[in-house]
């Protein structure tokens, strides 16, 4: 959400594509956004895909991820040189009836045991007691996704996107900038070097809004803040997305899809605007307005210890994972969830909404 991201992604895409691949211009939209997508590497799965007899479709889970690297067009945006880590991770479950969506956050703070990992045909020994986002560091979305189906099996991983801080900017440049609540003020003179006022509708530029969901060395310091930021950012822009301003004006739409498939790497079955397309089919009557954004249950170490200021996982996580195993509606881990704006909602009023379900407006 991100640093570069967290734009729902899947789902917001395929709404997407729906909206834009209509009449005569299907043909021309989905080889023009085919060409974008690059393939990503193969997938050596930890875990085993549940088959579930007698339904249309299965669930998917698709893990999306924010490359910090700025080896990109576009991505030198902030004078680092990054490290080609994942400061972003989600996971989004997507429901068998293909009705309902929701994504969980993962803390690039998370303390865990990094498992053994395949890349490029060569194994990656694993490590104990290492940050989330240590696995994107040595082994790319391919190790990332045997963390997840390591640290959080049962959980089967059917594909993955990555995008890039280029493509992040881009997509918000592309909609006319994003507005936000901000209720103090946000300084950072050290670090991003940025400082944002407070106000109850802030209006960002892409370059702002890559600052502004980047922002770690503010208030608490810690990755959890950030995170809420980063939920709700994406919860506005999918508000703006699907707003009046933005549906009936089809060069701000194809501008945005633009945009996102140029900057994703997708794993190889989803590589490709036509298996969007697919996947848009099956999700025409999904409720974009009731896609919920959750964070990983999880605990910030003590002050004065030797995990602070990273965090652990809570029991309760287990619950989490075993409802997303089951294909279960995310029930009370979604109370006080993020939420996006429905069709032609109003992009303030999403904004606002987001903010106050993160925790930063009320």
């Amino acid at each position: 959400m991100p640093h570069r991201r967290r734009v729902l992604l899947v789902i917001l895409i395929t709404q997407l594509v729906v909206a834009l691949v209509t009449g005569s211009v299907v043909v021309l939209v989905v080889r023009h956004l085919d060409g974008n997508i690059a393939a990503g590497p193969e997938i050596h799965h930890h875990a085993t895909k549940q088959v579930r007899p007698g339904q249309p479709h299965e669930p998917l889970n698709i893990l999306v991820m924010g490359s910090d690297t700025r080896d990109c067009a576009g991505c030198h945006v902030d004078g680092e040189a990054g490290l080609g880590g994942s400061d972003t991770t989600i996971l989004l479950h997507v429901a068998a009836d293909r009705r309902s969506a929701y994504g969980i956050s993962i803390p690039r703070d998370l303390v865990v045991d990094r498992p053994d990992c395949t890349v490029d045909g060569k194994r990656v020994p694993g490590a104990t007691d290492v940050l989330w986002n240590d696995a994107y560091a040595v082994g790319g979305p391919e190790c990332t996704v045997e963390q997840v189906e390591s640290v959080f099996a049962p959980i089967y991983v059917d594909d993955y996107l990555t995008i890039n801080f280029g493509g992040f900017k881009n997509m918000v440049d592309a909609i006319d900038g994003v507005d936000v609540c901000i209720p103090q003020p946000l300084d950072d003179p050290t670090y991003l070097h940025v400082h944002f006022d407070a106000g109850r509708d802030v209006h960002l530029d892409g370059a702002q809004a890559l600052s502004y969901v980047r922002l770690r060395h503010v208030l608490s310091g810690t990755d959890i803040g950030r995170m809420k930021r980063q939920q709700a950012f994406i919860a506005a822009m999918v508000g703006k997305v699907f707003s009046a301003g933005t549906l009936t004006r089809p060069d701000r739409l194809l501008g945005f899809a633009d945009a996102l498939t140029g900057s994703l790497q997708a794993s190889p079955d989803l590589a490709g605007a036509g298996a969007l397309v697919d996947l848009a089919r099956q999700l025409k009557d999904a409720d974009v307005a009731h896609i919920r954004f959750v964070t990983m249950p999880n605990f910030l170490f003590a002050p004065g210890t030797a995990g602070y200021p990273h965090v652990g996982l809570l029991p309760a996580y287990e619950r989490l994972v075993q409802r997303v195993h089951e294909d279960l509606p995310i029930g009370k881990f979604g109370l006080g969830s993020v939420t996006a704006g429905g069709p032609r909602a109003h992009p303030g009023r999403a904004a606002r909404d987001a903010a106050a379900a993160a925790g930063i407006c009320a």
